[in-house]
């Protein structure tokens, strides 16, 4: 550094900040990086040593400045300059209509009436106060009228401009915003919070609110937070487009992040088909969102139409079914599960949540229930979101009955009553009756019989309930020593059914190694660990005999899969059912290793980011690894494709960052049935 003159320095830092606000106008608001990560990163070093070296040369909307500053005692006022008006709700398509006849009527208006359309982000209104083109303050919502200043926090969040792109913006403006947390990042910052044994978020938007509140601005650098431009406030010395939606073009040319969903409705009808579009893809996109806000789009009209105390007449918020709902706790049973998983279950005051009623919701272990610190009689909120189990997030702890109680996990199984035991690390707590415990009996059966392995046809869950409470079938051996006679005395059970369903699990017999190895339901071997395990040993006598060393030489065995199937091989009792099987006649052709012309991803890696349509994405995985190929969670160098559907998020961007190949379903699903697998 000591090489570099004042003049050298200042030209570098200079260049260095020009280049980084340039690409995080490319990665935030375009959605088009143009270097990866890395060279970023370089950048951003090389930059923090020139502004430690010749500190007197660093610029306020430095990009550095995002790493945060030391700890505020408390957070200062800001007010308004204009204040921050609510929305009000509308809840069916009929307020949609009287929102709109209102409009019309105050206007007197006969002719089509644009508006503009937008998702309603579930996070936390900001806003951005702009002097000459740089960030001069940052504050929240608050009361409408003042929040708190947030601006050292906001100044973390690298999808804010420090500084606006171009010349022709204002001398002062407002920018009025949404800061959110992906969900890809609130999942990750509470996996570490779980890790580190701290407690958790609810929800993205309390972890959003919790970041931008915190007096540390060096935590909030840390947390995953983005922002959606939605509108302007305040504007000094210069005259706004006159409509919302080319203010809206403005602000992302200015470099704000204005999110791609927007669009303009030329008539109500074109406002309710959003809202049905924009739902439909709810559960897809890669942030939360609780419904879409229809905003006038003439800024005159706007002006005309006004506002009442708290809310302009001009835009209204057209909300999705609630996603949480309060009830109350009234009891917890336990579940046992295929593998013995011992499941607190909550059984609730039925409530109306998510676009359905829920009166059952699952607690996960007892760690979770520690965590949240429940009790049965408590006020609990529910969460259910899409087609998610529903699930406590919390309890209502300020106003818990003094009748409340705790939630007292059994020492013995509730079904067979064989002691329940926790292993090692382990949350889960089983039940260490295996076949012994009815529940698992019939768990492990409904698996063996399933389509994707032995693919019994007709051994469904009401017959297995009846085999198992009559005692006539103990392990899946037993399934192949059933005559018409027996079956044909079960209810609801004709001769004829009966003959069916023998047929079928003759049928069965004849199979491959990998549905059996499926089949048998070893913990943590799906189908396509079972597939490797059988194309990797070929035989089902090396692979019982196989050590967790060799075990761990397959692709895609780490050492908690070569544990559970060594434990299960080394089981006296499971290794009497399989031979009772192959005793009863089931069988399979010799193993083919699959040749170069089976497997052309072979020695690939591909990601699979977003959701689709076709397929899950645990179909879509297990069509990749038949092929060859290695699936991985996330991006990096190494990887070849990327298979990215609907609401793909930060997979995607670093994907092409690193100018990865991607395909999107139609290609994806072509290619598949070109290989015969769709």
């Amino acid at each position: 550094m000591a090489k570099l003159s004042e003049k050298e320095a200042r030209a570098e830092i200079d260049a260095l900040s020009e280049k980084l606000h340039y690409h995080n106008y490319r990665y935030y608001t375009l959605d088009d990086p143009e270097i990866p990560d890395q060279e970023y990163d370089r950048m951003l070093r090389r930059l923090q040593d020139l502004e430690d070296g010749f500190p007197a040369l660093r610029r306020d909307d430095s990009p550095t400045r995002r790493v945060g500053a030391p700890p505020l005692e408390s957070f200062e006022e800001a007010r308004h300059i204009q204040p921050m008006l609510s929305l009000d709700n509308a809840f069916n398509d009929e307020e949609v209509r009287d929102f709109d006849r209102r409009v019309r009527e105050r206007l007197n208006w006969k002719k089509r009436l644009a508006y503009a359309c937008e998702p309603k982000l579930d996070g936390v209104a900001v806003s951005l106060v702009y002097r000459d083109g740089v960030l001069e303050r940052a504050a929240t919502r608050g009361d409408g009228r003042t929040g708190e200043n947030i601006t050292a926090n906001v100044r973390t969040i690298r999808a804010v401009p420090l500084r606006l792109r171009g010349d022709d913006y204002p001398p002062e403006v407002e920018v009025r915003g949404e800061i959110y947390m992906p969900r890809e990042g609130f999942e990750r910052l509470n996996r570490e919070a779980r890790e580190k044994g701290d407690k958790g978020f609810v929800n993205p938007r309390n972890a959003a609110a919790g970041s931008l509140r915190q007096l540390d601005s060096r935590i909030t650098a840390r947390r995953p937070l983005a922002i959606f431009a939605y509108g302007v406030g305040e504007v000094r010395d210069w005259t706004l487009p006159d409509r919302h939606s080319l203010v809206l073009e403005r602000l992302k040319d200015w470099g704000l992040p204005v999110n791609p969903l927007v669009e303009v409705a030329e008539d109500l009808a074109g406002c309710l088909d959003y809202y049905d579009r924009v739902a439909g893809r709810r559960d897809s996109l890669a942030y939360d969102i609780d419904g879409v806000v229809y905003k006038v789009d003439d800024l005159g009209l706007q002006r005309r139409l006004g506002t009442v105390a708290r809310a302009p007449r001009w835009a209204l918020a057209r909300k999705f079914p609630a996603e949480e709902a309060r009830t109350t706790l009234l009891d917890v049973e336990f579940q046992v599960g295929r593998t013995g998983a011992v499941t607190p279950v909550a059984r609730l005051e039925p409530v109306f949540v998510g676009g359905v009623t829920v009166s059952n919701a699952t607690l996960h272990n007892r760690d979770e229930i520690d965590r949240l610190g429940v009790r049965i009689g408590d006020s609990v909120i529910v969460r259910r979101a899409g087609d998610v189990i529903p699930q406590i997030v919390r309890a209502v702890v300020s106003e818990r009955p003094e009748n409340t109680r705790a939630i007292e996990f059994p020492d013995h199984c509730p079904v067979c009553g064989s002691p329940v035991e926790q292993a090692g690390d382990e949350a889960v707590m089983r039940c260490s009756g295996g076949l012994v415990c009815a529940a698992q009996r019939k768990e492990a059966l409904e698996h063996f019989a399933s389509r994707r392995a032995m693919d019994i046809d007709g051994l469904g869950e009401k017959i297995v309930d009846q085999l198992v409470e009559r005692e006539l079938v103990h392990s899946p051996a037993d399934l192949y020593h059933l005559s018409v006679e027996t079956l044909a005395g079960l209810e609801r059970m004709a001769e004829k059914s009966a003959q069916n369903l023998v047929d079928a699990i003759e049928d069965s017999k004849k199979t491959t190694l990998p549905r059996f190895l499926y089949a048998l339901g070893i913990r943590e071997v799906g189908e396509a660990t079972a597939r490797g395990l059988a194309n990797h040993f070929g035989t089902l006598e090396k692979l019982r005999d196989a050590t967790e060393e060799q075990l761990r030489a397959v692709a895609d065995v780490g050492p908690v899969v070569a544990h559970f199937v060594r434990e299960f091989f080394d089981s006296e009792d499971n290794l009497e059912v399989v031979s009772a099987l192959l005793e009863a006649g089931v069988h399979w052709p010799a193993v083919q290793p699959p040749s170069e012309a089976e497997q052309p991803l072979r020695g690939q890696t591909w990601v699979l980011t977003g959701s689709l349509d076709a397929m899950s994405r645990a179909e879509a995985k297990d069509r990749l690894q038949q092929l060859g190929a290695r699936v991985s969670g996330s991006v990096s160098a190494s990887t070849d494709v990327v298979v990215a559907g609907p609401g793909a998020g930060t997979k995607l961007k670093k994907a092409e960052s690193l100018d990865i190949e991607v395909w999107d379903e139609d290609k994806f699903t072509a290619f598949l049935s070109e290989k015969g697998l769709l």
